[in-house]
């Protein structure tokens, strides 16, 4: 079990008769995250950045085997990028294409993933298709199987969605994409720091995170994980004097790892940040984390639920700590504003971000309410009171 007191001890952002429920946009970090990126900004304006690195390159590594040890892998798997959007960018862009290919993206899928993957399909006559989603609203795995052929490149999975607590059942489609020979590409953004992401257990062939949200790192901080083969075989489509060395006047040698997907200039304050909150959670512990996760939005799935006029948009079997739900005669966004007139922090879930998923249920937005494990069951009642006097 997490210790409360002590989570909330190390979370300076909660104030006297604030609610803050929005890990999945950007959570609070600790206290010692936050310590660590100003206490480097304050040691490069004494010495400069590259003399301040070069005291932190110990560290730095430790970022990495930080990450690794959250994933199940080595430290050579892990590329560190300045988001989730990037590192997914910079795998899914290196992927070769040709006319005919298929790439299948789930129901779900962000709108930067979708774009990105129309852009590509236009430039090399590849296509974009739609996994359907069962009658949960889960990925459905009979139907990715059926639509499998050795056509399909690359299969997109969104592990869970941005609009609501959907969780995908990432193993099972993974095998079935590997056993096809197709590449699987998770998206974790919004799973890093709350649920189980063991690669080994997961068999994808890369994952990309933010740090930003449940991992309560600093903004500005991301991680592609590579499966050894490809981070030592795929070309990305930039490289630098860090992913690659200049070896002759006509010829270029790339980094034999993952670190092929990383530039040389970087946030080095951000990325400390991002492994003091890393190791945070490994010392908290995982599972107890995201225990106390689970258990506060799902007391928030059932508290909603009873309200009259309140409808929870939640989907799927499995449930995340992403909680997502309408007023009704009130429109999210004037739910959200209302609430931050109560020092309450919500977020509201746009059509744009999700717009096969949202257009197919016929919603243009919905509040999204995230309880990490430092928000008490007060601050958690006091929400829903709120949501009950609208």
């Amino acid at each position: 079990m997490v210790d409360e007191q002590r989570v909330r001890d190390d979370t300076p952002g909660i104030g006297a008769g604030a609610v803050f429920l929005d890990s999945a946009g950007s959570s609070l970090p600790p206290r010692m995250v936050t310590e660590t990126v100003i206490a480097h900004l304050r040691r490069e304006s004494e010495i400069g950045g590259y003399r301040a690195a070069n005291e932190r390159l110990a560290d730095l590594a430790g970022v990495k085997q930080a990450i690794a040890t959250l994933l199940n892998t080595t430290p050579d798997t892990i590329a560190l990028s300045d988001s989730a959007t990037r590192g997914w960018s910079d795998f899914f862009y290196a992927v070769p294409l040709r006319p005919g290919d298929r790439i299948l993206v789930s129901g779900a899928d962000y709108a930067s993933n979708a774009i990105a993957a129309l852009q590509r399909a236009r430039a090399t006559g590849a296509r974009v298709e739609q996994i359907p989603s069962d009658e949960t609203g889960r990925l459905d795995i009979d139907a990715l199987a059926a639509m499998m052929d050795d056509r399909v490149r690359l299969v997109s999975l969104l592990h869970v969605p941005t609009n609501g607590g959907l969780v995908n059942p990432v193993a099972a489609a993974a095998r079935i994409a590997r056993e096809a020979g197709a590449l699987v590409l998770l998206d974790a953004c919004q799973s890093a720091g709350q649920l189980p992401l063991d690669v080994a257990e997961l068999g994808v062939d890369a994952l990309s995170a933010t740090g930003r949200k449940w991992l309560r790192g600093p903004r500005g901080t991301g991680f592609l994980y590579l499966r050894p083969e490809l981070a030592a075989s795929l070309e990305p489509g930039r490289l630098d004097l860090h992913s690659a060395q200049w070896t002759g006047p006509h010829d270029y040698q790339m980094a034999p790892d993952a670190s092929r997907f990383e530039f040389w200039e970087h946030d080095v304050a951000a990325r400390l940040g991002l492994g003091a909150a890393v190791r945070y959670l490994l010392e908290l512990g995982p599972e107890e984390v995201y225990a106390a996760v689970a258990e506060r939005a799902e007391y928030l799935r059932g508290a909603l639920g009873d309200l009259p006029g309140v409808t929870v948009r939640d989907l799927g079997v499995e449930h995340s700590g992403i909680v997502s739900f309408t007023v009704a005669g009130t429109a999210p966004v004037e739910v959200r504003d209302r609430l931050l007139g109560k020092d309450i922090t919500v977020t509201v879930s746009h059509r744009g971000s999700t717009l096969l998923d949202m257009s197919a249920r016929g919603l243009d937005s919905v509040v999204r309410a995230s309880p990490h494990c430092f928000v008490s069951h007060d601050e958690l009642d006091r929400f829903v009171g709120a949501v009950s006097a609208l």
